[in-house]
């Protein structure tokens, strides 16, 4: 199992630049940012997590301009979306940025996807809650489409655009690896109808087995499991490791340089005691 470092990169914080540089040289396997593009004062959707909504939301750098800095300055890591909110998003210029991203970090770029749990967030971009699922499906294959095909053309509900071409074409064939967010079972299935992987918010570990469970029983491919913002917790690492999960995403808190420093290096002694205790 491999692990990684998901984080809010925000305005004031530790900078990009050093993150990313950070990160590859402790030897994680990938970066992994969320994205917001704003949040509204007025927002009716309870933060999933309970409580006041956590301030790192409403700071974050665009996701893929903070990739594309990250892709310049290091050789190895991933460089993955968690999530990026995609029914928020233009599918036509989200595929140029994903495949502009994969070729300046030499096929290096993740794409994990969302269709965002606040509704606030989401309504003030024109998208309609009560069919945010389908319109997530819909840009997921116009995507796609537009990183295989050469003109590419997509006609659905949502998405409409006549034969186009498009470059820069993503450096990973066919595509770049794509990723679904969630824990419902509209996620299982948008996991099995694209053939995709799944990117796991931390739960219960109940919940995680019956999941992955419907995945393995629906599912005609090999589903890779990525789990993001997971705690320092060796116990919950093994059970997540005993159900499959090929990577962990460990939670980095919004922190300034030397302290985000100091938090990583704390992270690499976990991992390095987890690997080397007993199984």
């Amino acid at each position: 199992m491999k692990f990684g470092i998901s984080v809010f990169v925000n305005d004031d914080t530790i900078d990009t630049v050093t993150l990313a540089r950070a990160i590859e040289e402790r030897g994680f396997c990938s970066m992994m940012v969320a994205e917001h593009t704003h949040i509204p004062v007025s927002r009716r959707s309870p933060f999933p997590a309970g409580g006041d909504l956590p301030d790192v939301y409403y700071r974050t750098l665009d996701p893929f301009v903070t990739l594309a800095a990250a892709a310049v300055v290091t050789q190895k890591i991933e460089l993955f979306t968690g999530v990026s909110l995609l029914v928020q998003r233009d599918p036509i210029i989200t595929a140029k940025e994903v495949a502009s991203v994969d070729l300046l970090s030499g096929g290096r770029f993740v794409f994990g996807v969302g269709a965002g749990w606040n509704i606030d967030e989401l309504s003030q971009h024109g998208t309609d809650p009560k069919t945010r699922g389908a319109l997530l499906d819909e840009r997921i294959e116009a995507v796609k489409a537009l990183w295989t095909s050469e003109p590419a053309e997509y006609h659905g509900r949502f998405v409409d655009f006549e034969p186009s071409y498009m470059r820069p074409k993503p450096v990973q064939r066919p595509h770049p690896p794509l990723f679904i967010g969630g824990g419902t079972d509209a996620t299982i299935k948008r996991i099995i109808r694209h053939e995709a992987g799944w990117v796991s918010n931390p739960m219960t570990v109940e919940e995680l087995a019956k999941r992955v469970r419907q995945l393995r029983e629906g599912a005609r491919h090999e589903v890779p499991l990525v789990m993001s913002g997971v705690p320092i917790d060796l116990e919950y690492w093994k059970v997540a490791q005993d159900l499959g999960f090929g990577q962990l995403a460990l939670r980095l808190p919004t922190l300034s340089r030397d302290e985000t420093l100091r938090v990583l290096d704390e992270y690499v002694a976990q991992v390095d005691k987890y690997v080397g205790s007993p199984s």
